[in-house]
């Protein structure tokens, strides 16, 4: 039997929206999300990334109180998950939108409103965000996909909520629909709203989001900007002859901070030292063609740090 522990006070970043601290959840013998302590701003996009199984969902459950951790505890806009207080100003959709078959898109949020208290006007503003505001007529069970994963987008819209928790929204979309999400997206950010977002489409995330926080195996790997991802402190150098810029290189960056990249070096340094490995080739009578610092796509950085979960 799995005793609850009790969770200390919180206090969080006064700009957090979201704070999480140990954060851990254990199912019998599994320990799906271990002590994961993350941060998210007020304001940003926040792209929470890890592969099947890594525990972004039961973070995620958690954080919204539809799963009691095991401990540890967390915070939304400074009130604890889950309390009535945090539920108000979030807006939500996680594994997939649920609604009444055989009522209409329009009916299903229709019905959403009223539990709420809201106006019939906040649900035609929500379908006017996710473009389905034509087809709002027609029942739920002639939906695509994508449509379906709109009108749950658009249920997570109801009410104009501070914080958006969608789990992968852009599921079932074709590229006009991802473009789109994208966009709008951007433009509740612009507006002032925060959104933690949990998807696989790494080169969405990679535009849109301004940090990231990586989960793997249950834990948080990193959390960071995805510029500062990204750059990892690497140089591009096209040099000749490549076996002497080669030793060179290595002197100057060590053994291991050296690889060869279609006929090119990269050296993981700080791309700030560029004006120094350019001296020792020249020293060397290695002549430079290009020397540059260059960034890795999230895709590469996001396999790189789970590569364990991917074996």
């Amino acid at each position: 039997m799995t005793t609850q522990l009790s969770a200390p006070p919180l206090a969080p970043p006064e700009l957090a929206a979201v704070h999480t601290r140990k954060l851990t959840k254990r199912y019998g013998g599994h320990l799906a999300v271990d002590g994961v302590g993350l941060t998210v701003r007020r304001g940003e996009v926040y792209g929470f990334l890890g592969p099947n199984g890594a525990g972004k969902t039961t973070t995620l459950r958690m954080v919204l109180g539809l799963v009691r951790p095991t401990s540890g505890a967390a915070t939304v806009l400074g009130e604890r998950a889950g309390t009535p207080a945090a539920n108000r100003l979030v807006g939500a959709l996680i594994e997939g939108p649920g609604f009444f078959p055989y009522l209409s898109g329009r009916d299903n949020l229709r019905a959403l409103a009223r539990h709420r208290g809201l106006r019939d006007a906040h649900v035609e503003d929500a379908l006017a965000k996710v473009d389905l505001s034509v087809r709002g007529k027609d029942r739920f069970t002639s939906y695509s996909l994508g449509m379906k994963q709109r009108l749950g987008v658009a249920a997570a819209l109801l009410g104009d909520p501070e914080l958006l928790i969608l789990d992968e929204p852009t599921n079932g979309l074709d590229p006009a629909g991802v473009s789109d999400m994208r966009k709008l997206i951007a433009e509740l950010s612009a507006a002032g709203q925060t959104v933690l977002l949990s998807s696989h489409q790494l080169s969405e995330v990679q535009e849109i989001c301004d940090r990231v926080g990586v989960i793997s195996r249950g834990r948080l790997v990193t959390e960071a900007t995805v510029g500062e991802l990204r750059g990892g402190g690497r140089l591009l150098v096209r040099a000749d002859p490549l076996d002497v810029a080669l030793a060179v290189a290595m002197r100057v960056a060590g053994d291991d901070n050296v690889s060869i990249v279609d006929d090119a070096m990269q050296l993981r340094v700080d791309p700030a030292r560029g004006a120094e490995v350019n001296r020792a080739l020249v020293a060397a009578q290695v002549d430079v063609h290009e020397i540059r610092p260059v960034e890795r796509s999230l895709e590469e950085v996001f396999f790189e740090m789970t590569k364990e979960d991917n074996r």
